[in-house]
């Protein structure tokens, strides 16, 4: 339910009828429970306009408020707030329906779009690092979101397959023979001994650079060598993703080398358009009001990523019919999108009403406050970092309850990748953050642990209870109203969540949803003695909407939730 929205069109119809005109109307989730469950305080800004006073206005509000039985009670609180109070029966009726409902109630859009997001994007040539986690997760996160929400959502893994060095990569591919293919296990590795071979020999150096030329124009023995450790290499990223629980296919991957053929079309368009300047023998373009211009075609006729870029965007435009196109890179690109994104809408390649966004994140660091590094200083494989999360989870959960080994293992692997997913998707996505094994695997706090501990001791008062809950929710008391609003206000945050693509905001949802419902869980007895059974009915359905809300929540951030913790 849009429950923020349900309360707006009340406001909004007082308007009309009191025959006020107003640009923005809407209302805020009241911050303590004695200012009600919404707050108006749109007075103050119209007293000027109207040339009355911020409690005339909002007397007037009140005055014209049809509740239609969803307020209980309106009150005007200091200089013109309109503290709003929602009916409890209302409230009950409403999380009934959510109850009843496999999306708790959570429509679909009216009008859905189709929205491109751009995430992971690896360099072939490269083992996945930890630099690729944020960009991996967090597109994946909105992605899930959009998707639920109703959206036709395409999934784009730009990765990086083109360039130079793989003309170096494929030489020493080569040379190593059919046998040598064991040692693309680790391709770090087998990256460094290719450039020190590169270093130290000027006629494999000289092969590598032919190679290249010859990939480039197209040589079938060349050109299967490249696919050969294209293959090798996308078998790593899948094994990560497989790992993080990520929904990227093979069928995801749109490479830079997808687009290769295309690229000097991007250039002569630009040129048509009248875009393009020569500077020192380079294709460029100078925007109004930057200095640094765009460079498509450097002057020894080779492309870059910008020109890479614009292709992609007209195709994701006026192929895919994209609608909204999401770029989940770290932040230190932001200049460079800025730029890609203006010289496409200049160009045309792009329709004026397609939202082109750059999705920018920070950097994960030690707890020293520096860029996240092995001890010795050396880039983290990702892989290596999730297999750590779970040998850690294995020790964080063993004290809790009595596992089987295979148990141990499923749930390790939950609470470990969950963990490590959640800790970085519970900060603002631009904000650098502390990578802090510690704190993310605590049972307190905001993280994932504490959100599926919560979940987990729902399934257990459903184990004890032993028997089928049916009946109708009732409000009993302060609490109990403000968990129900807490769990109505779920479509709300994800709407916002996807507007913003900010999927901190869900984070924070659930730990105050959770810290509210432990409250609850405390003060509030569901199987005790002398409970009457209609209002353990009651709560045991607040207490199954919350774990489904949990559920639900924590699916779209891509982590699961373990019965029993």
């Amino acid at each position: 339910m849009k429950l923020k929205e349900e309360v707006n069109t009340l406001i909004k119809k007082a308007f009309a009828n009191a025959g006020i005109e107003a640009d923005s109307i809407t209302v805020t989730d009241a911050t303590k429970p004695e200012f009600g469950d919404y707050q108006f305080n749109g007075a103050m800004a119209l007293a000027k306009q109207l040339k009355q006073n911020p409690r005339q206005i909002a007397q007037t509000i009140l005055d014209n408020l049809e509740t239609g039985g969803m307020v209980q009670k309106a009150e005007i609180a200091g200089p013109g707030f309109i503290n709003l109070w929602l009916n409890p029966e209302w409230i009950a009726a409403s999380c009934q329906n959510a109850e009843e409902n496999d999306r708790l109630g959570i429509g679909t859009r009216s009008n859905p779009i189709k929205a491109v997001v751009d995430y992971s994007g690896p360099n072939m040539a490269k083992q996945m690092h930890v630099g690729h986690l944020r960009s991996t997760i967090i597109g994946d996160t909105l992605a899930n979101l959009l998707e639920f929400l109703g959206d036709e959502v395409i999934r784009q893994n730009h990765i990086g397959d083109w360039g130079t060095q793989f003309g170096m990569l494929i030489a020493y591919l080569e040379e190593m023979g059919e046998e040598g293919n064991g040692s693309l296990k680790d391709l770090e590795q087998f990256y460094k001994d290719a450039k020190s071979r590169f270093d130290a020999d000027e006629a494999f150096a000289d092969k590598a650079r032919e190679y290249v030329v010859k990939i480039q124009s197209g040589d079938a023995h060349c050109l299967t060598l490249w696919k050969k450790f294209i293959d090798i290499s996308l078998g790593h990223c899948e094994e990560v993703y497989e790992k993080l629980d990520v929904n990227l296919s093979r069928d995801d991957v749109r490479a830079e080398s997808f687009y290769n053929e295309t690229l000097a079309k991007v250039v002569e368009d630009l040129d048509k358009a009248g875009m393009l300047q020569e500077s020192d023998g380079a294709q460029c373009v100078f925007l109004e009001g930057d200095e640094v211009p765009v460079i498509v075609r450097k002057s020894d006729g080779g492309y870059l990523y910008a020109t890479t870029d614009l292709a992609a965007l007209y195709y994701r435009a006026n192929v895919l019919g994209a609608k909204r196109i999401s770029y989940v890179v770290d932040a230190r690109q932001s200049g460079h999108f800025k730029q890609v994104f203006r010289v496409a809408k200049e160009a045309g390649f792009v329709p004026e009403d397609v939202k082109l966004e750059h999705v920018a994140f920070g950097t994960m660091m030690d707890k020293n406050g520096k860029p996240f590094k092995t001890r010795d200083g050396g880039t983290v494989k990702l892989i290596d970092l999730l297999d750590e999360a779970v040998v850690r989870a294995k020790a964080a959960i063993t004290s809790k309850e009595n596992y089987s080994e295979e148990e141990l293992e499923k749930i390790a692997r939950i609470v470990g990748i969950g963990a490590v997913k959640y800790a970085d998707l519970a900060i603002n996505r631009e904000s650098n953050y502390i990578f802090d094994w510690d704190k993310m695997l605590s049972f307190e706090g905001n993280t994932s642990l504490y959100m599926q501990y919560a979940y987990a001791r729902i399934q257990s008062i459903f184990r004890k209870y032993g028997k089928d809950v049916e009946g109708e929710i009732v409000i009993g008391d302060e609490l109990e109203h403000r968990l129900a609003v807490m769990l109505l206000r779920f479509e709300d945050v994800l709407n916002k969540a996807a507007e913003d693509a900010a999927p901190n905001q869900i984070t924070t949802y659930l730990y105050e949803l959770v810290t509210l419902f432990m409250r609850f869980y405390e003060r509030n007895p569901i199987l005790k003695e002398g409970v009457d059974e209609q209002t353990r009915i009651s709560r045991l359905m607040l207490a199954d909407l919350t774990a489904r809300t949990i559920k639900q929540g924590l699916a779209i951030l891509g982590i699961q939730v373990v019965d029993r913790l």
